[in-house]
């Protein structure tokens, strides 16, 4: 039995609008957080504070890598 090992190539023709589509998700998640937060306190709600922040972070570093990818092309 002999496998074929090529690696797929690398298309990242349409990673931006994926990238986007990832912000837009992330949002709509952080919004939804927040809705909840209004309903929780303590320990749930420091959890969800930290997770927001994290998106945050996460969305930072998808539109730097958005603006690499536009510079680039």
């Amino acid at each position: 039995m002999t496998y074929n090992n090529k690696p797929n190539p690398d298309d990242r023709s349409d990673n931006v609008e994926k990238l986007q589509e990832i912000i837009v998700n992330t949002i709509d998640n952080m919004q939804e957080a927040e809705e909840t937060m209004q309903n929780v306190n303590g320990d749930e709600r420091a959890q969800i504070e930290a997770k927001n922040e994290r998106r945050r972070e996460s969305i930072d570093a998808m539109r730097s890598e958005i603006k690499d990818e536009n510079s680039s092309r």
